[in-house]
């Protein structure tokens, strides 16, 4: 048996392969032919490369229907499919050059520049474009190949896809996601959330990472469902775009903007079987005010780049606000204090999954993959929660130092070792202040040294702008005589949290 989730997606689609599979703003259409096609393409043409099975393909590409086909190519020739956020800028680039060692790396053609002087030294034989239009070396270089590729076998715990994640060591770290993970996920996703006949996503997420790439495409290619593939989110769009849609998936963010326009509503919402959210704490009130102005109760979810989604509020019943819901099939969850005894309903403890939805490790770090899992497998999310006797879980916390902004992870030592060498920069600490768009803020607090009297919010932002990625950049800086510690001369963010969190 062929364990490759592409045969699983290939055995699901639509008998006429002529069925709708993306519809693009502009009016054009890609079925479910072209998919199989194209994907075939990418993948003889990256065969023809001397990509072998098991080999990295490192992709930093906006957002077309191109690169999902790439994506799929990756999986039917038992590539690994690393994507990388197109915000990403050299230096970071760099780093996942040396961690992943791809053998191709696709970019956006603005980051060509950038990527050939990451990818020249370190040994990376091929760099390729792919723009937001579906233009590109790697379409052009592919047009003449061959369309004989088929279907690669591959055994259920072959990694399909690695996806960089934060750790405890400010390092993004490669979580290994298997064919059997991602297939179990979307398989127990596809009956949680009932995918059936007829349904159209209205896809608005990018596709950089688990949430745009696995939850929402996942499900529709699993289901032979369209997409409306929307090359980024803008709430007036979306509004417009409901009404051709039954299914929607996004962030608090999106709810919250969309719930900013005055044109949204019921109307808009006369079609839509399902909304759900994930990626980041939803604020009750939006959650009530989401309610009452539309009818539709959105549904929230939980889950991580390591794991797939975990947790669901129930498609039938019940859906607690300020809670994920309880575990998805062949999912196990615990709570536990600091020497992993399961703690009792209502008390708040580590979050621990268990489950073929689970990934089996970090990319190289044999180590630390051990660290985060208990002896009987249970991984440890980093995450604090509580389960209410009903068996819906609440995520109170992380024990992890995690920001989470507009549904991205981002990693405050990261920012801070970009601050600490700014000129006049004594010592810095990041942290993420509530925010009712964004669901968390980046907000950096910063000791001068006696020279960096000169320094201001203004010109620190501008500074970090050059160097890292726009979402990881703080939206307010403030500067302090020193930074509270405890007795052990730790930072005490959890201070500065409650200092600025009404801070605008």
């Amino acid at each position: 048996m062929n364990e490759n989730i592409y045969s699983l997606f290939a055995a699901r689609f639509p008998d006429d392969r002529r069925s709708p599979c993306i519809e693009m703003p502009d009016g054009r259409c890609f079925g479910y032919l072209d998919l199989e096609t194209e994907s075939a393409r990418y993948a003889s043409f990256l065969t023809g490369l001397g990509v072998a099975p098991g080999d990295r393909v490192a992709v930093q590409v906006e957002k077309s229907p191109q690169a999902l086909f790439l994506y799929l190519a990756c999986l039917r020739a038992g590539m690994i499919y690393v994507p990388l956020n197109p915000a990403y800028r050299q230096a970071e680039i760099e780093y996942f050059v040396d961690d992943a060692e791809p053998r191709c790396f696709v970019c956006t053609p603005a980051l060509l520049d950038a990527t050939r002087a990451a990818a020249a030294p370190r040994g990376v034989k091929h760099v390729l474009t792919l723009d937001a239009n579906g233009q590109g070396t790697l379409v052009d270089a592919a047009a003449g190949t061959r369309v004989t590729h088929d279907i690669r076998p591959v055994a259920k715990d072959d990694t399909a896809v690695i996806l960089y994640t934060s750790g405890t060591t400010g390092r993004s770290k490669g979580a290994m996601l298997t064919h059997r993970n991602l297939a179990a996920n979307e398989l127990a996703l596809h009956r949680a959330w009932g995918w059936r006949a007829g349904d159209v996503l209205l896809h608005a997420l990018p596709t950089f990472h688990i949430h745009g790439l696995f939850v929402a495409c996942h499900g529709a290619l699993l289901n032979g469902s369209k997409m409306i593939f929307l090359p980024k989110f803008d709430a007036a769009e979306v509004a417009r775009r409901l009404p051709q849609a039954t299914v929607f998936m996004g962030v608090p963010t999106y709810y919250t903007r969309l719930l900013a326009e005055s044109a949204f509503g019921k109307e808009s919402c006369r079609n839509m079987r399902l909304f759900t959210c994930g990626s980041a704490p939803l604020l009750p009130q939006t959650f009530h005010e989401f309610q009452q102005r539309t009818g539709h109760t959105i549904l929230e979810r939980y889950g991580m780049t390591e794991t797939g989604m975990n947790t669901s509020n129930p498609l039938d019943g019940t859906r607690k606000p300020g809670t994920v819901g309880t575990p998805l099939p062949g999912v196990s969850v615990r709570i536990v204090d600091d020497k992993d005894a399961e703690l009792p309903a209502g008390e708040v403890g580590q979050l621990l999954v268990k489950g073929d939805n689970v990934f089996k490790g970090y990319w190289r770090l044999p180590e630390k993959t051990a660290e985060e899992f208990t002896a009987d497998g249970y991984f440890r999310t980093g995450d604090l929660a509580r389960m209410d006797a009903d068996g819906y879980v609440s995520i109170v916390g992380r024990a992890k130092d995690l920001i989470i902004s507009g549904g991205l992870n981002i990693y405050p030592k990261e920012i801070e070792s970009y601050l600490d060498k700014l000129d006049g920069v004594l010592e810095s600490a990041v942290i993420g202040v509530p925010h009712p768009d964004f669901g968390e803020a980046v907000t950096a607090v910063i000791v001068c040294k006696p020279d960096g009297s000169n320094l201001t919010e203004a010109g620190v932002i501008a500074a970090l702008k050059e160097r890292i990625a726009g979402f990881k950049v703080p939206k307010r800086v403030y500067f302090v005589p020193e930074l509270p510690r405890n007795t052990m001369g730790k930072v005490q963010k959890n201070i500065l949290r409650e200092r600025y969190a009404t801070t605008r």
